[in-house]
């Protein structure tokens, strides 16, 4: 039993049937350590949460965990010590993706913004991320986030600029989709309540329908994952197992398909429950106290 990226039995993934939960950790473990086109950075240790500074220690100690694993490392904001993120990756040899949260709060989004700028004009940034799924959560209007896109595309002209959203508010938003140098889609079979068993067939629709929306432009994968503990959502069933399979399957076909995914994440952290519910403190390929899982 080995990793062979050639070897994708079937529309729906690897054959699993009769795989003990051993051998599927230890097939799992042989795709893991094969190597990720790239990975979302979770910087916030137990106890912290967005808003709390982050140390240039625990910053460093995290990419130097994930750095064997990832060739791209994606962060999701430019201050409080995320501006620390791109800056230790690029030291440590990895590329960045690196994004400005953009919310309801000016004066943030400011900083968010200029942060992204200055980080891009001294070399840290590979790809500036503007926003991340504020067409969701309606935190902006789109004449906003527009603004934004413009004024990030023009400070750094030699740098790809996106927008990071739900692969279908591409489809939604055209001005915004056309706005942007990359697509840069989040694609999550779970939230949309598919059985694990077909999560393949699913995400591969929605990579489809983010590249017609594109209409030729390079699509990014830019979160796709599947929890490990928590409450099932409608055919969507969080465990070790399907945790295993999920990722053993996206990363064989992104690999195959040459699809460039940033996987959904590196470490679990405690303080997303709030926002997720049980199931968002449980996404990491790393426990909390910084343990692979498996």
């Amino acid at each position: 039993m080995s990793f062979n990226a050639d070897k994708v039995l079937a529309l729906t993934g690897r054959n699993f049937e009769g795989l003990s939960k051993e051998e599927l950790s230890a097939l799992y473990n042989e795709v893991l350590e094969s190597g990720m086109h790239g990975l979302c950075f979770s910087p916030y240790v137990e106890g912290q949460q967005p808003g709390d500074q982050l140390t240039e220690e625990q910053v460093r100690r995290r990419l130097e965990i994930i750095r064997p694993y990832t060739k791209w490392v994606r962060s999701f904001s430019c201050t409080e010590g995320n501006e620390l993120i791109p800056i230790i990756a690029k030291e440590l040899g990895m590329k960045t993706l690196v994004g400005a949260w953009l919310g309801k709060d000016d004066a943030i989004n400011q900083a968010e913004v200029a942060g992204l700028i200055k980080l891009a004009k001294e070399g840290y940034v590979d790809i500036a991320a503007v926003g991340n799924e504020v067409m969701y959560r309606k935190d902006l209007t789109e004449d906003e986030l527009l603004g934004f896109i413009e004024h990030v595309k023009q400070a750094i002209p030699k740098v790809p600029v996106g927008y990071v959203d739900a692969y279908y508010e591409f489809e939604l938003k055209p001005r915004i989709t056309d706005a942007c140098d990359v697509i840069l889609a989040n694609c999550y079979p779970y939230w949309e309540g598919c059985m694990q068993e077909y999560s393949l067939v699913y995400i591969k629709d929605m990579y489809q329908r983010a590249l017609r929306a594109g209409k030729g432009k390079k699509v990014i994968i830019t979160e796709t994952g599947w929890p490990s503990q928590g409450t099932p959502l409608y055919g969507a069933v969080p465990s070790d197992e399907n945790f295993m399979k999920y990722f053993i399957n996206m990363q064989t076909w992104s690999k195959v398909d040459n699809i460039d995914m940033h996987y959904f994440s590196s470490f679990d952290e405690s303080w997303k429950v709030g926002a997720e519910g049980d199931v968002g403190a449980y996404w990491g390929i790393w426990t909390k106290d910084e343990e692979l899982k498996y």
